[in-house]
C-alpha cells in the first residue's frame, strides 16, 4: 500500500483532479466519486467499489438502512478511467457543488476510499 494519505490540489479548468504519481496504480481499475455521508465526496477505485462497496448496498429490499445508504451513494456516482498518461479524473460539476468544493480541494485517505472535500472543512 502507498504511504500517502493526504494530499493537496487544484482542479483544472475542466474539472480534473491530478492523482499524485505514488497513487496512480491504485486507480488503475478506474476511479469511482460519490457523495459522502457529509458535504465531502468519496473516491474509491472501482476495484474497492466493485468487491467491497457494491456488495454492501446489498440486502433486504424491505431495509430502509440498505435503501437509504444506497440512494445517498448512487446518486451523482460516476465511474470513470483514470487518464493514465497525466493521471487525471474529471470531477463532475454536481458532485463539487454537493461538497462545495471550487478549484482547491484535499483528499485524505479513509481506509480503503479517499474523502475529498474543500480545505476549509473541519475534521
Amino acid at each position: 500500500m502507498s504511504s500517502v494519505d493526504y494530499f493537496e490540489r487544484k482542479l483544472d479548468d475542466k474539472r480534473r483532479l491530478t492523482i499524485p504519481v505514488e497513487l496512480r496504480d491504485e486507480f488503475a481499475s478506474g476511479v469511482v466519486l460519490t457523495r459522502g455521508f457529509g458535504g465531502y465526496l468519496h473516491m474509491y477505485p472501482q476495484n474497492t467499489w466493485d468487491n467491497e462497496v457494491e456488495p454492501e448496498l446489498t440486502g433486504s429490499i424491505l431495509d430502509e438502512r440498505i435503501a437509504d445508504v444506497n440512494v445517498r451513494f448512487r446518486r451523482g456516482k460516476t465511474s470513470s478511467e483514470l487518464d493514465i498518461k497525466q493521471g487525471r479524473v474529471t470531477i463532475e460539476q454536481h458532485l463539487l457543488d454537493y461538497a462545495g468544493i471550487g478549484r482547491d480541494l484535499v483528499a485524505v485517505r479513509a481506509g480503503s476510499y479517499w474523502r475529498v472535500m474543500r480545505p476549509d472543512l473541519p475534521d
